[in-house]
């Protein structure tokens, strides 16, 4: 099996390298650790592992990363004798990494799950233990673990219902890999009972709870002014504003097209887009301009000049790890990926800051969270485009409706907290009974 994975895997990433190579150059600054990404460390950071337990986190991208960071900083108390190094697999991630963790963390690329170079990047990390988040089993890496005799570990685990159907397809590759797992955190009882009947063993599972709905660490940047901001954008003092968050291709244009015609009934309203991937920003520029949108880039936005109210309709930002600054000053806001990608995102940032929540009905990675929100008129879920204007529209005529809103969601927040100290309990007991504390 080993062996016809790799031809296939070889075979597929020589085909696929092109398309690979062209998503990095085009998300920007792929130079930056571009080795690491197949197994090569510099000299500083084997110097830095040198001697050391290593505790390995994976964090797929931005949502994994804050996840990761919550963490490290749980852990370090209760495992003060451990290096702690956290992988991402992009950019966006890596600079959510660098951002919230602490010098003394090791950041680096996880490497292409090719047996050479996994073999490489464990070589170097030699871990004492690894903790993937949420969902990332690479099969060359996890033989690779059991090779190596290092504990595995799966925490906020979340099958939805795309993956569930692909490694039921694929069990005779992935079955022994979910038995292999140490243990698993889940969010509710319903992924427990999926990550079971793909092979994890019931003595694994612990449904736990989302680390999602915690708070996330503290850091020592400074918080982004963004009522400076937006006034220097040329947003009036008493706009409404109009948040679309994590926006995928088509929403964009989407929820421009609904503004234009918002702004009839509510000529105070202003545009804030922030797409899921910043590289995007300039077609999405595009897409404002022909619909005649006045719009500023938050990279240019000028703080050196006189600001003008009104004079533009839309700040486009084009940055990231700025979007959690932005729903504290949003009238509504929408939920991207939900309209017309597939999947939804994470509604829970927007309702830890009491905002009025309006969603698509594609949120199949966030399915139950969703659904609390919805049972608990915290949310509203909306069918399709004409939906999402008749939403909007009704909670920008109704401010008690909007606050209300808000602080239901606040509430469903508050009331989902607690995963983070059982995983950390799992993931102690887990270390302890496989020896990794006794070393």
């Amino acid at each position: 099996m080993r062996t016809i994975y790799n031809i296939f895997f070889n075979l597929g990433f020589l085909i696929g390298a092109p398309f690979y190579f062209f998503r990095l150059w085009r998300r920007g600054n792929w130079r930056d650790g571009f080795g690491q990404r197949f197994g090569r460390y510099s000299s500083k950071i084997k110097q830095a592992l040198t001697n050391r337990r290593v505790l390995w986190l994976h964090a797929v991208s931005v949502g994994e990363a804050n996840l990761a960071a919550l963490l490290v900083k749980a852990l370090t108390p209760k495992l003060p004798a451990f290096k702690f190094v956290v992988s991402t697999t992009t950019t966006t991630g890596m600079g959510e990494l660098r951002r919230k963790l602490p010098g003394d963390v090791e950041k680096i690329y996880y490497p292409v799950d090719r047996r050479p170079w996994v073999r490489r990047a464990c070589a170097v990390l030699h871990p004492k233990a690894v903790i993937l988040i949420e969902a990332e089993l690479w099969p060359n890496f996890l033989w690779h673990s059991r090779r190596r005799r290092f504990p595995v570990l799966l925490v906020n685990a979340r099958i939805s219902d795309r993956s569930y159907r692909r490694y039921r397809r694929f069990g005779f590759l992935f079955r022994e890999h979910f038995q292999e797992l140490a243990a698993v955190s889940t969010q509710n009882e319903d992924d427990a009972r999926r990550l079971a009947d793909l092979g994890c063993r019931p003595d694994a599972l612990h449904p736990v709870g989302s680390l999602k709905f915690e708070p996330p660490p503290a850091t020592d940047q400074r918080p982004l002014d963004v009522h400076r901001l937006l006034i220097h954008a040329g947003c009036p003092e008493d706009a409404l504003i109009l948040l679309g968050g994590s926006t995928h291709d088509g929403e964009e244009a989407a929820l421009a097209e609904i503004f234009q015609r918002l702004r009839r009934r509510h000529p105070n309203l202003y545009l804030v887009l922030v797409p899921r991937h910043f590289e995007r920003s300039r077609a999405v520029g595009s897409q404002l301009d022909r619909r005649g949108i006045r719009f500023v880039y938050r990279s240019e936005v000028n703080f050196g000049t006189q600001p003008k109210p009104g004079s533009t309709d839309c700040l486009l930002v084009n940055s990231t790890g700025e979007l959690r600054h932005f729903y504290r000053h949003a009238s509504v806001v929408f939920v991207g990926k939900s309209l017309i990608g597939k999947g939804g995102q994470n509604p829970i940032e927007a309702a830890t800051s009491s905002r009025a929540i309006v969603f698509g009905p594609h949120m199949q990675n966030f399915r139950d969270i969703a659904q609390r929100f919805v049972d608990a008129e915290a949310a509203i879920q909306v069918d399709d485009s004409e939906g999402l204007e008749s939403a909007l529209d009704q909670l920008l005529s109704d401010e008690p409706r909007r606050i209300q809103l808000g602080a239901n969601a606040l509430k469903v927040v508050e009331s989902g907290r607690g995963a983070l100290d059982r995983t950390v309990q799992m993931i102690l007991d887990t270390l302890h009974q496989r020896g990794v504390l006794d070393d």
